[in-house]
């Protein structure tokens, strides 16, 4: 593979933001679609994908979204044009032979239900990073978000109980101007070794 230029990495990492404030800029449902088109294709163990997303919208259910979410997620919900609820299915493993067919995988899960658990999870917070990555390639800004309750999202949501919440993520067109000064990260040295 050839390495993406300097722009590039900007636009996906180094210069990306993690946004609160919106402009008023609605998305297509076709730049959704886009969106999930380009995510699906990030790696997951044994191809499971088992992320499940819901792009929360229309006013009303935006309503129901923020009755969800903790105080300081109210304003910043209720202004992005688009939350998405990133969700896992909780019998993931059942599309496996579909999207694994060359080894029997759902076998591997089946009667497992904290092995089941542990890999929706894992392996959907993976696809919900490459949303991101998606969204940023597509121009799109984002604020993910952890501060929510999850009962009432699963109630809200997902009565049946096939999915999950894992977490959610505002999209659309950032304000710049109300964005807080970069914090730091970790040095190499801190976050990392070569063994």
């Amino acid at each position: 593979m050839t390495p993406l230029d300097q722009a590039a990495i900007a636009q996906l990492f180094t210069e990306a933001r993690t946004h609160s404030a919106w402009q008023d800029r609605q998305i297509d449902d076709a730049v959704l679609h886009r969106l999930y088109e380009a995510m699906k294709f990030g790696p997951t163990a044994a191809n499971s994908s088992p992320a499940r997303i819901v792009f929360v919208k229309t006013a009303e259910q935006k309503a129901k979204l923020v009755e969800c979410v903790s105080p300081g997620n109210v304003d910043k919900t209720r202004s992005a044009p688009v939350t998405a609820i990133v969700a896992f299915d909780n019998a993931f493993h059942e599309q496996l032979p579909k999207l694994f067919p060359h080894a029997d995988a759902r076998s591997w899960y089946a009667g497992q239900p904290d092995k089941i658990a542990r890999d929706a999870l894992v392996n959907s917070s993976l696809q919900g990073a490459y949303l991101i990555l998606a969204a940023r390639a597509l121009g799109l800004d984002c604020g993910p978000m952890g501060g929510f309750d999850a009962a009432k999202v699963n109630a809200a949501f997902f009565p049946d109980g096939k999915w999950s919440v894992n977490f959610l993520i505002n999209l659309g067109y950032g304000d710049a101007d109300k964005l807080y000064p970069r914090n730091p990260r970790l040095s190499f040295d801190e976050a990392c070794r070569i063994v």
